[in-house]
């Protein structure tokens, strides 16, 4: 009897003891970065960059899975399918935002939870200097002339949402004009084509730089560290209008919350080393990119909504 006994308490205190260490035991086994772009495009960039000093601050292997196709759907699919336990992240771009808010997706705006912001690019409204606008209130004049010429990528994306939902807000009449690309965004605002742009500042840098361009306004709570002297749209008394192309990590929202609480400091952590603050400073962003989960979650929020609700505007939704 006394061995029995004996044979219990051992055996209870075992599980006493492994119980909390296999809890705080994560990660155990390497975790998975899904992306819905091709390999090199700045998403990919990103996400790789960011694993560099990664691998070290989560002590275990970390590469990127790349599962392209549908918007982003593919890769919120397989994320969907996976086990819900932190060893699998997605990284998100407004692209997933807009495929949901259009009901295409396979998971709703409930089924996710920010984890880490990585970059937040804001849109510049930029005008051609060519156009003879100088000013926010030149480009409100000369909208009530004429609708400003605005340029953008397809219809139903970021920037035509960016677009309409500054028109609304501001009263700036626009005729949104769809290209196939930034490229030729920019070679048609140089050209005099189009008056006016909402870019990031990789594309616009050189535009600005030239004088060719002039920046108006940022479409951000905060002023962007590379032109400071450009005032953010709320300055200017347009609210709501906060667009940018941000990328960031997030998990399944039934993640246990401990799991997500170690991702969101372990990689923090690896963003804070100089190869990605190196990275950041190269594309034209600093530090306040960077974000934890508090912040980058609302932001993923409330951007959901204003893009939902333009998109029901433009009837681009299902």
């Amino acid at each position: 009897m006394t061995f029995l006994k004996t044979a219990a308490m051992a055996v209870s205190t075992l599980v006493l003891t492994a119980g909390p260490a296999a809890a705080s035991d994560f990660p155990s086994q390497p975790v998975e970065v899904v992306t819905h772009a091709s390999a090199g495009g700045g998403t990919d960039t990103t996400a790789r960059t960011m694993l560099i000093r990664a691998r070290r601050e989560l002590g275990v292997d970390a590469f990127v899975q790349i599962k392209k196709g549908g918007g982003g759907t593919v890769a919120m699919s397989y994320v969907a399918g996976k086990p819900a336990d932190g060893h699998t992240v997605m990284a998100i771009t407004p692209t997933h935002l807009i495929t949901m808010a259009r009901g295409r997706a396979p998971i709703a705006i409930d089924d996710i939870k920010g984890v880490v912001r990585s970059t937040d690019d804001p849109i510049i409204l930029v005008v051609a200097k060519s156009a003879g606008i100088k000013s926010f209130e030149d480009l409100k004049g000369a909208s009530k002339l004429a609708p400003i010429k605005w340029g953008g990528t397809q219809a139903g994306g970021i920037d035509h949402i960016a677009a309409i939902t500054f028109s609304k807000n501001s009263g700036v009449k626009v005729a949104y004009v769809p290209f196939d690309g930034g490229g030729a965004m920019v070679t048609n605002l140089m050209g005099g084509n189009i008056q006016a742009a909402g870019l990031n500042y990789g594309e616009a840098v050189d535009g600005i730089e030239s004088g060719d361009f002039i920046p108006l306004a940022v479409m951000a709570d905060h002023r962007l560290g590379a032109l400071p002297d450009t005032p953010t749209l709320a300055e200017l008394g347009v609210e709501g209008v906060n667009f940018s192309t941000v990328r960031g990590i997030v998990v399944m929202a039934d993640t246990p919350e401990e799991r997500v609480a170690a991702l969101e400091e372990k990689l923090l952590k690896a963003m804070e080393h100089g190869t990605y603050r190196a990275y950041l400073e190269g594309i034209g962003l600093d530090a306040s990119s960077i974000g934890g989960s508090e912040d980058w979650d609302s932001q993923i929020r409330d951007m959901y909504a204003s893009i939902y609700e333009t998109l029901g505007e433009l009837g681009l939704r299902q």
